[in-house]
Parts: structure tokens; sequence; C-alpha cells
């Protein structure tokens, strides 16, 4: 099965050895990954902040980057909701319309993709310790990805995963929410920060970057000790 990494951009220019554990972890179970270097932002941020016909510039280059790719796989459920969100996006301009669809209905976050295409929920994973798992609001309430990141890290013999108090909640990220609302966000990453403590976990676990940076960032000036991963890296972990 032929898979393209969507690298998304926090990844990209931060994290990028997410990039490198989604990889892996593709070709792990059998898939072969190329990179179409055509890619770029999805649009994402100028979209939710309501520049819409400048969004679509960026949109268009990415369905033109993955237009011969079986399927698009990427390590953020909020980038991938963005390609899904193409299909409305573009269903009144004929020249794109169908190209829109086409990338929505290939597109997938890395553990849906695991565990809904390729029925894989066991990856092989040798990492140990108290997880607790934040589900992002992209993720879960646009993309619909709830079940799957639990059912991997499940597998994982040695991970005792325990429920994030008020998981549903969200960190107060949200992309440019956080830049013009930072007192609210503030406020709301603080108490995501108390529910994670009240886990007594060792590590905070998630699928989208720009909520584990905002979660790590603020426990970190709370001088907490729980450590901050990306899904991929606990799945791709290896000793």
């Amino acid at each position: 099965m032929k898979v393209s990494l969507f690298i998304t951009c926090l990844c990209d220019i931060i994290s990028t050895d997410v990039g490198k554990d989604t990889v892996e972890l593709l070709e792990r179970v059998g898939c072969e990954v190329d990179f179409p270097e055509l890619q770029t932002c999805c649009g994402q941020p100028a979209y939710n902040s309501g520049y819409v016909k400048e969004s679509k510039k960026a949109m268009k280059q990415m369905i033109r980057a993955f237009k011969d790719s079986e399927y698009v796989v990427g390590p953020s459920g909020s980038c991938v909701g963005m390609l899904k969100e193409y299909a409305e996006i573009f269903e009144d301009d004929p020249e794109w319309a169908d190209f829109a669809k086409e990338l929505a209905a290939k597109s997938y976050e890395i553990t849906q993709f695991l565990v809904d295409v390729l029925g894989v929920i066991d990856v092989g994973s040798t990492f140990k310790g108290k997880v607790t798992y934040h589900p992002s609001c992209h993720m879960t309430r646009i993309l619909g990805v709830k079940d799957a990141p639990k059912t991997l890290l499940q597998q994982i013999k040695d991970v005792e995963l325990v429920e994030l108090p008020i998981a549903e909640d969200c960190c107060g990220f949200g992309g440019t929410f956080a830049v013009k609302n930072a007192a609210i966000s503030e406020q709301m990453v603080s108490e995501k920060s108390q529910h994670v403590t009240e886990t007594h976990a060792d590590y905070l676990v998630g699928g989208d970057m720009g909520c584990l940076l905002n979660i790590g960032g603020r426990m970190a000036r709370e001088c907490k000790k729980v450590e901050v991963m990306h899904i991929t890296e606990i799945l791709n972990y290896q000793q």
C-alpha cells in the first residue's frame, strides 16, 4: 500500500521526530511511504481567521501536491480534519470540487489509518509508563477520531492508561484563538494542566502538536514533571 506523508507545519518546523516516527510506523506495518515536496500549509490558520479567499491558495497547492497519492496520512487530527473540509469549501467551484472531494476522501490521521483502514491495533511498542490521553478538539469533533488512539495505547503491554478528567474540554490553543484571546486561553490551559496533574500520570499524550505544545508550555511554567509526547513517539518506541 502506498502512502503519502502529510507532515503538517508544526511537525515539519518544530517536532521533526514526530514525522520520523510516523514514517517508521507506516513502514513497519507494510506501507510504502513517499513525501510530496509540493505540500505546504493546509490553510487552516487563515481559514479559521476568516480569510477564506486567501486560504484557498494554500488549499489548491495541497490538492496539487497530493493529486496522485493513494492515501494521505498525517500526524495531526486538526490538519487532516482541515483536508476533510476541502470538500465543502470547494463544493461550488466546478474547477476544484472533484479534486477537493478526492483529497478529502483519501486523507487520514495516523491512528485512524492504522486502526480503521489497516486494521492494526498492536504496533509492537515496548513503551512503559503511566499515560493519560488528551483528545484534541478538531481531532474528535471535526475528524471524528475518538477510539483509535486509545485502542492503540491499550494494546501496549506495559502502558497504564488513565482517564483524563473532563477530557473533552479544550486546552485553549485553538490556533489563532490563543493569540487573539490570550487571557481566556491561559485560564483554559491552566484547567487542563490541573486535570493532567489529577491523573498522577507520568506522560501526557495527544495527537495534535499545537495542543501538546500549549499544554506542555503551561506545565513547564508551573514546574510540573509530566512529560508531554505525541502519540507516534509512544507507538514507535522500541527498546
